[in-house]
């Protein structure tokens, strides 16, 4: 009887369930899944399908995470997403609204072998290509961060995600990431922790670094004049990896920040509004309006939304020290 009585007392087991966060994105947007109320020990469920693109899982305690990149070409309307814990398991549901994109557009001009490359040219943009190919490829893994993104550098956006490029009169896609001013030499730091996978110096990005941070994230640093780092080097929240410059297909000094996630590279000022290893309480939706300004138009420089990264605090070892403020003069505000 008091067997029974306990059995009755005993708190119900939490029910399992799916959140997308935020609830209201846009296309280009990277959203979080978190599944609450579920043991991690029992196994990762399948990874859920997100606007027809696969989204994996990782264990967190008490349930699972994931990261989807939202398609630049995404309709409006309502994301509806399906998680099965186990095959026969009954479904999780969560539903969003995807808002209106809102690209801008800009025209460009640079010299003519950016546009028109010889056939030495294009050999060395297929090398280039192989390369990115191969970093991209990297298994899937467990976050090696556990705090939120942040800017490599804390300066104003002279062009902004998504901007749609015509180069000497030629459309030329979008732009996959966010250009920030800057003078030759300034610094750039890693967004997060990570390990590099490519210090390289490319045809049209110029001297390039990209990042892998687990969970299916990269992050790429374009143009720089210096690269302070080496394939296979850990880097850490705040770190130096390299330095502003202007090579490659570059109208001036500046940096080309992108974050690239699960295949599809996605607007960064939506990065820096997640924790994905945090507890997944709310992140502010996107601000209302056009990125960077009004189509048609390159959009009013703005200074990021986020500080830049900086070392966080941790258990172990000790926090390093705050980066250096900004070196140099007011720079030019180039836009590719």
């Amino acid at each position: 009887m008091a067997a029974a009585a306990a059995l009755v007392a005993a708190p119900a087991a939490r029910a399992a369930s799916l959140r997308i966060v935020p609830e209201r994105a846009r296309p280009g947007d990277l959203v979080l899944l978190a599944v609450e109320g579920a043991d991690p020990e029992a196994g990762l469920p399948p990874p859920a399908a997100v606007a027809g693109r696969p989204a994996r899982f990782w264990g967190v305690p008490g349930g699972f995470r994931a990261l989807a990149p939202l398609p630049v070409d995404l309709a409006p309307g309502p994301l509806e997403v399906e998680v099965r814990l186990a095959p026969d398991a009954p479904p999780l549901r969560a539903r969003a609204e995807v808002a209106p994109a809102d690209f801008a557009e800009a025209s460009l001009t640079v010299a003519p072998r950016f546009v028109e490359p010889s056939p030495a040219q294009r050999r060395r943009m297929a090398e280039d290509q192989a390369a990115f190919d191969a970093v991209w490829a990297t298994p899937f893994a467990p976050p090696a961060f556990d705090a939120p993104f942040a800017p490599p550098r804390e300066d104003e956006v002279t062009a902004p995600f998504g901007q749609r490029r015509v180069f000497n009169g030629r459309q030329q896609g979008q732009h996959h990431g966010v250009d920030l001013a800057g003078a030759p030499g300034d610094p750039v730091r890693a967004a997060n922790d990570g390990r590099v996978v490519l210090a390289r110096d490319c045809y049209a990005s110029g001297k390039s670094v990209v990042v892998h941070h687990g969970a299916g994230v990269f992050s790429v640093y374009f143009h720089l004049s210096r690269m302070e780092v080496r394939p296979g080097d850990a880097v850490r929240r705040g770190q130096l990896v390299g330095r502003v410059g202007r090579t490659g297909r570059a109208t001036g000094p500046h940096l080309h920040f992108g974050v690239k996630v699960a295949g599809l590279y996605v607007d960064p000022d939506s990065v820096y509004r997640l924790d994905p290893a945090g507890p997944p309480l709310t992140a502010p939706a996107p601000p209302a309006g056009p990125r960077g300004g009004a189509a048609g138009s390159p959009g009013s420089p703005r200074r990021s939304s986020r500080r830049a990264a900086s070392p966080r605090r941790r258990r172990s070892p000790p926090p390093r020290p705050p980066p250096p403020g900004r070196a140099g003069s007011p720079a030019p505000r180039p836009t590719a």
